[in-house]
């Protein structure tokens, strides 16, 4: 399938994310052996793997919180772990990370204003009503369920300007309503042209990913189409 011609999708050849022979050793091996990887504005990227395959360190090499044993991420052209990168980069990690002290809403006004972003408030609104949590913009999420939190920090990640999402397993104890929440806003951020790696073991994704990219024990073992089948072997075994 040519990539290009999914439907929705403008696909300008802008590179956002490229892993250049990108490799991490724990010690006791390769978490992720030599990779090479381009990924360009307007795609939606299924990363899946059995657990251990590499996938969170990828995801954290590309965020700049892990260093690269070998080779190199660049985001828009930079490396990972500069400012250019943090600036182009939004990361969200499987373990939502807030602050104790925080009401939801203080932490949606800290992420825009640390990256100076305008008019940000009815953005904001909106995704919290999709995710039914405007009732809880004056609590503290630190006291959420486990899947509120989820998508507390997606609502919080969402509300600065980037043009490389990195998601790591968002749909972990989200309820039906709000994984369709969130495949909707994914597949909107695609189509208005940002790259989105999203990681996962559901197959929420598989119907509107444009690629899909599998890892085993380290290693790129697929790259093409997104195929359930496929997947489901790759993720299997």
């Amino acid at each position: 399938m040519d990539l290009s011609e999914k439907p929705g999708v403008v696909m300008t050849g802008q590179t956002v994310l490229q892993a250049a022979s990108l490799a991490k050793d724990y010690g006791e091996g390769f978490g992720l052996s030599p990779l090479d990887l381009e990924v360009t504005e307007g795609e939606l990227v299924l990363l899946v793997g059995h657990n251990g395959s590499g996938k969170s360190t990828l995801l954290g090499l590309a965020a700049g919180l892990l260093e690269a044993t070998e080779g190199e991420a660049l985001i828009v052209g930079s490396p990972a772990d500069s400012v250019a990168a943090r600036i182009g980069r939004s990361y969200l990690p499987d373990q939502p990370i807030l602050y104790d002290d925080l009401t939801l809403w203080e932490h949606i006004a800290y992420n825009a204003a640390l990256h100076n972003t305008p008019d940000w408030e009815d953005a904001a609104v909106d995704q919290l009503e999709a995710f039914r949590l405007m009732d809880r913009v004056d609590d503290l999420p630190a006291k959420f369920s486990r899947g509120m939190r989820q998508k507390a920090a997606i609502v919080i990640g969402l509300v600065r300007p980037f043009q490389l999402l990195l998601i790591d397993e968002p749909f972990l104890g989200i309820d039906a309503t709000g994984q369709d929440t969130l495949v909707d806003i994914l597949k909107t951020l695609a189509t208005n042209g940002i790259a989105v790696v999203v990681s996962t073991h559901h197959s929420n994704i598989t119907d509107i990913a444009t690629r899909c990219v599998g890892l085993r024990d380290g290693e790129l073992v697929y790259d093409g189409a997104p195929d359930a089948e496929t997947i489901r072997k790759i993720v299997n075994g």
